[in-house]
């Protein structure tokens, strides 16, 4: 975890909360509750299966997990696992659960703006539009869009990180699939001095913005998100809960035998 000089009040309250490893990481057992009320500055890790399994293959991602104040269980089949395990967690706190509860409790806040960094060209202001009307002010202060290899035109990061700080936001949600939008928070938040709550949560552009429908809440408390996304985008789903889930119940399985091995440690 990250030293006292980073961590804020409000990270003090939740920095206690126990924490429950899965493989070679871990999630913190707090409720979504919590998580709203408490948690108003420092960087956000709502891990789930897919994350997952990228830890176990990408050691540039595994170490930089510890610089994350909070990690959230994101996902239902990983609340089963904590069961499976012996050490449940209070509640699964999934990004696309938390998003709405965040701009509403801070509806009447000023302090609190937002940009937006990803998704598809014109999606993120969908989201804006959607969700400045709900909150009744201009919460979300802007939006870019970035090219999908950002990383490798000139300039573009650059760009990317002028609008953020031109917009004055004190808030970044990052959207730019899983892992790869944590690396950019670790790598670049110094350059961003004004930000002070980092939210790498992508998919919740796509819901805000309403090109994509959340499934009914039984779907997901039932553990079934995984396969009513899968028939919906067959194609952008089918590595991360065919490729990935079975892989991450057989890990879980040799977590509880005593047999993972995490292949960084």
């Amino acid at each position: 975890m990250p030293d006292g000089s980073n961590m804020t009040k409000a990270n003090a309250s939740i920095k206690t909360a126990p924490r429950v490893r899965m493989l070679n990481a871990y999630v913190h057992d707090i409720s979504m509750d919590e998580l709203v009320a408490d948690f108003d500055e420092g960087l956000l890790l709502t891990l789930h299966v897919d994350m997952a399994m990228k830890l176990q293959q990408d050691p540039e991602f595994h170490a930089i997990i510890d610089q994350f104040d909070v990690i959230t269980c994101d996902s239902q089949i990983m609340y089963f696992a904590t069961k499976f395990l012996g050490t449940p967690v209070q509640e699964r706190v999934s990004g696309s659960d938390y998003f709405p509860r965040f701009y509403m409790h801070h509806k009447d806040n000023p302090d609190m703006t937002l940009f937006m960094l990803g998704g598809k060209p014109g999606i993120a202001e969908r989201a804006q539009k959607n969700v400045n009307a709900k909150v009744g002010r201009d919460f979300i202060v802007g939006t870019y869009a970035p090219s999908f290899d950002f990383e490798n035109t000139p300039g573009e990061i650059d760009a990317m990180i002028d609008a953020v700080n031109a917009s004055g936001a004190t808030a970044l949600l990052v959207g730019l699939g899983g892992g790869r939008q944590e690396k950019f928070i670790i790598k670049y938040r110094d350059r961003m001095p004004g930000v002070k709550l980092w939210l790498p949560l992508g998919g919740t552009i796509d819901y805000e913005s309403g090109t994509f429908e959340r499934p009914p809440k039984w779907i997901t408390e039932s553990g079934f998100e995984w396969l009513y996304r899968l028939v919906k985008e067959p194609r952008a789903r089918f590595h991360r809960y065919v490729v990935h889930e079975p892989p991450f119940l057989w890990a879980i399985l040799k977590q509880r035998l005593g047999w993972y091995r995490d292949p960084f440690g």
